[in-house]
């Protein structure tokens, strides 16, 4: 990502995500952060392309777990499910920011407790077209396993709790 430089006071926090497919690198520049330390950032947010079925979220950003835990709202503000990306992570000090990598590997977990893992596919994808390197692919199949044995052991609420704490 191409990131503005400069001296001066503390920058505003930046969060920019960066996809492998399709490659791209964006700031979230409407994301609003609530709270951010070593451990989390958390934000809330409205979709950047309009959807039927969601329009809103918020999440939490694990830093040393490397994943990214949402909750995906309808219109009309009810729960569609949690969405919970494996990704990786960038500081820049000297620009205040954060850039997000999907990795591509995604599990959603709805309200009714059904746990669906997807984009497995596009994961095979970017390592057959060198898009990801192998030590990123064990990365991220790593974080996948320790994500699914927390949702598997019933300790999902750890990572929810963050969010429902702040009424989130």
């Amino acid at each position: 990502c191409a990131q503005a430089r400069g001296g001066g006071p503390m920058k505003p926090l930046q969060i920019y995500r960066k996809r492998i497919i399709p490659p791209e690198c964006i700031l979230l520049k409407g994301d609003e952060i609530i709270k951010a330390n070593d451990e989390v950032i958390i934000t809330k947010w409205k979709t950047l392309h309009p959807k039927n079925d969601f329009s809103h979220g918020c999440s939490c950003y694990f830093l040393q777990l490397g994943i990214k835990v949402s909750k995906f709202y309808r219109p009309d503000n009810s729960l569609l499910y949690w969405y919970c990306d494996i990704v990786d992570y960038e500081y820049d000090a000297e620009t205040h920011s954060f850039t997000v990598t999907d990795l591509l590997a995604d599990v959603l977990v709805y309200p009714d407790g059904t746990v669906k893992v997807v984009d497995l596919d596009e994961l095979a994808e970017a390592l057959d077209k060198d898009l990801i390197s192998k030590e990123l692919m064990s990365t991220c199949l790593n974080r996948l396993q320790n994500l699914l044995t927390t949702i598997y052991r019933d300790k999902f609420d750890r990572l929810q709790s963050p969010l429902n704490t702040l009424g989130l």
